[in-house]
């Protein structure tokens, strides 16, 4: 569940408090209705995610993180700031294979 894209995102946004789903699915660019819906029902079935129905007409529902969640957007956070602090090192990794994997084919007959 968490190497989901969509649940990272949904969960960092999520972050800054309840929101709706309109207002979610304009905060994820790209997610379609159904993954949307998808993610927040996992999301929910894990406890990461509390819904609320408000017996109106139309029924409106509004989406936040519980605690489990929050802390999970806390770790995500730190993850985030250490892929963007090791970004130049993973660059460099990956233009050195790139180059040993050239070498190596150059050699082959």
């Amino acid at each position: 569940m968490l190497a989901s894209k969509w649940v990272y995102l949904t969960v960092c946004a999520l972050r800054s408090g309840r929101m709706r789903n309109g207002a979610l699915a304009r905060k994820l660019e790209g997610i379609t209705p159904k993954m949307l819906t998808q993610t927040l029902r996992v999301l929910e079935r894990d406890g990461l995610v509390r819904r609320e129905v408000f017996p109106v007409i139309p029924p409106r529902v509004e989406y936040e993180l519980t605690e489990l969640g929050q802390n999970l957007a806390g770790l995500l956070s730190q993850i985030r700031s250490w892929a963007e602090e090791h970004a130049p090192d993973i660059k460099g990794a990956r233009a050195r294979a790139s180059a040993d994997h050239h070498d190596d084919m150059a050699v082959l007959p």
